[in-house]
């Protein structure tokens, strides 16, 4: 009976342990049973094969107490292990969830990184070409600058060599009129230009358009000085008191009496010397420029104005 008993417990417990370990205990039911039935009929009163067959049984039922409690904490373990699976899958389906999200965000700003990036590359490239037109600008104005300064430099040299002309050229003309001086001619440069003037009493007598000996004299020797000076130009002007003419024969008036004083002394120079009469020009400025309006005296002469041609200046400062 107790047999039995083992037998359906056995069966009873089968669905709960492993295949493989509820056969093996059916085996060894079975070896047990055929054991037993060997000594059933004439041994059956063998008490000691009956306590080695209990033995064997007591050790059977406690590995199938074992067997069932290794299912129990199988079934705890599985039904845990499957509870954080399902954790796990939810947290899984969380994370792929929110990497989605950050995936969508994440091109969001690539985007907007993406338009700011061809933003600032078309700004750079704008800057770049406003830049490179700065840089031709600059570059054009350095080299009009370089030009400019080549100009001035040029213009300086030759207002210093002019300078320096005009200079020795008064040197050599006061040196040669030096017998008059005190006699009513003075040499003076300014602005450039040498003006000799030569008071009317040194030349000519009273109302008179000849010039008399010694103002000759003066006259070609200032001729002599200047002659070869073609790169100058000089103009001869003649210059009268306020004291009115009125004649009938010439000069008829002071504007004709400072033309004539000033033709008679250009016609001496050329006559007299080998001047370039091209660079001659005679003037008369009658009465209207005045070296001193209380003098008289001082305001009849003539005035020889010697002045470096500027043509050559000019045309470098048009270019």
């Amino acid at each position: 009976m107790r047999i039995l008993f083992v037998f359906m417990l056995v069966i009873t417990l089968g669905s709960c342990v492993p295949a493989k370990k509820y056969n093996e205990l059916l085996a060894k039911e079975k070896s047990c049973s055929e054991e037993l039935n060997k000594y059933k009929t004439p041994a059956l009163d063998n008490e000691a094969n009956l306590k080695t067959a209990l033995a064997r049984l007591d050790l059977i039922e406690g590995e199938i107490k074992q067997l069932k409690e290794d299912t129990t904490n199988y079934g705890n373990q599985y039904r845990a292990l499957k509870a954080k699976y399902k954790q796990a899958i939810g947290l899984s389906d969380a994370f792929e969830e929110e990497l989605e999200k950050i995936k969508n965000s994440d091109a969001q700003h690539l985007a907007r990184m993406k338009a700011e990036l061809e933003g600032k590359i078309i700004e750079t490239q704008r800057k770049e070409d406003e830049l490179m037109a700065m840089e031709r600008t600059l570059n054009e104005k350095q080299k009009l600058l370089a030009e400019k300064e080549e100009r001035v430099r040029e213009l300086e040299e030759m207002i210093a060599k002019q300078d320096a002309a005009v200079k020795a050229l008064r040197d050599k003309i006061a040196k040669a009129l030096l017998g008059f001086e005190g006699k009513g001619l003075t040499v003076v440069e300014k602005n450039g230009k040498i003006y000799v003037s030569l008071e009317a009493k040194l030349l000519f007598p009273s109302g008179s358009t000849v010039v008399d000996p010694t103002g000759k004299t003066a006259v070609i020797q200032l001729a002599k000085a200047v002659e070869g000076e073609n790169d100058m130009e000089i103009v001869v002007e003649g210059h009268t008191d306020t004291d009115r003419l009125s004649s009938s024969v010439s000069p008829k008036n002071n504007w004709e009496l400072s033309v004539l004083r000033a033709t008679a002394v250009v016609e001496i120079m050329t006559a007299n010397s080998d001047i370039n009469p091209a660079i001659l020009t005679a003037a008369g400025r009658s009465e209207f420029h005045p070296i001193d309006p209380n003098d008289k005296a001082k305001n009849r002469r003539i005035e020889v104005i010697i002045a470096p041609k500027l043509d050559a200046l000019f045309e470098l400062i048009s270019k």
